[in-house]
């Protein structure tokens, strides 16, 4: 069996030192109530604005986990068995973290509306609101697989009072789908290089740099549309008639005073 290099001395400053973001420490920690742990913290991460929890790591090493024989699901020896259970109780938990997040959305979304917070400020609840106007249903499984997306999407969702039964069948089709294509690559990776099991770091470094760039991709795209807008304002203030003359005019007087 190959043995990998460990890293660890990488992988913990990316996760703060901060042990419960570790999958390993996790199971190592608590055993076989390892998948009520996760089920808690996706729950969670999925609705009740708390963000910084591991949960595509968390899919994706109870995959591994299962794969290699470290965790059996609810005590059973069977892995199609428990990577069925997993799959569902997970993707369960993860509709219902966002039905959470939706409701308390929905029931505090006037107030935050009329404050214009710090946190969610109105514009913001805007430009999501024509976010999903835009990307539709879509938006809701995307988002889905971004990291703090898919904790505040489903929060902004229902202070903009996104319709529910068109909230609730998108979030549904998303939580399937997140959590089923991360524990299946988790499982069969697993299956596939055995070693990987022994050397989760790499799977959390992977994950972590992973999510990295959606946001580098928006930061980017929002940069270059910003630099665009500003020529396109500069070159239409310079084609302006009105203002060439202006800028003559005021050289003029400018030339007047001096002399």
């Amino acid at each position: 069996m190959t043995v990998l290099p460990d890293l660890q001395v990488f992988v913990e400053p990316m996760l703060l030192g901060i042990k419960w973001l570790d999958p390993d420490w996790l199971l190592s920690e608590f055993g076989g109530a390892f998948l009520w742990v996760s089920l808690a913290i996706v729950f969670v991460e999925c609705g009740l604005f708390f963000p910084f929890l591991p949960g595509d790591t968390l899919l994706f090493a109870l995959g591994l986990f299962i794969a290699g024989g470290k965790y059996h699901v609810l005590g059973i020896d069977n892995k199609a068995i428990g990577l069925v259970l997993a799959i569902t109780l997970l993707s369960v938990v993860a509709f219902l973290g966002n039905v959470a997040g939706y409701e308390i959305g929905r029931r505090l979304g006037p107030p935050l509306y009329q404050r214009d917070g710090r946190i969610i400020k109105r514009a913001h609840l805007d430009k999501t609101s024509a976010f999903f106007e835009k990307h539709g249903n879509k938006a809701l499984v995307i988002g889905r697989f971004v990291p703090f997306v898919r904790t505040y999407i489903t929060v902004v969702a229902g202070v903009t009072q996104m319709e529910r039964r068109r909230f609730f069948f998108w979030s549904a089709v998303g939580a399937v789908l997140w959590v089923i294509s991360v524990v299946l690559l988790g499982y069969f990776l697993g299956e596939t290089f055995p070693a990987l099991g022994e050397n989760i770091d790499y799977a959390v470094l992977a994950i972590l740099a992973f999510s990295v760039v959606p946001f580098t991709y928006e930061y980017v795209k929002h940069r270059r549309n910003a630099r665009r807008r500003e020529q396109e304002r500069q070159a239409a203030g310079a084609s302006e008639p009105g203002a060439t003359k202006a800028t003559q005019h005021d050289a003029s007087e400018v030339e007047e005073a001096q002399a």
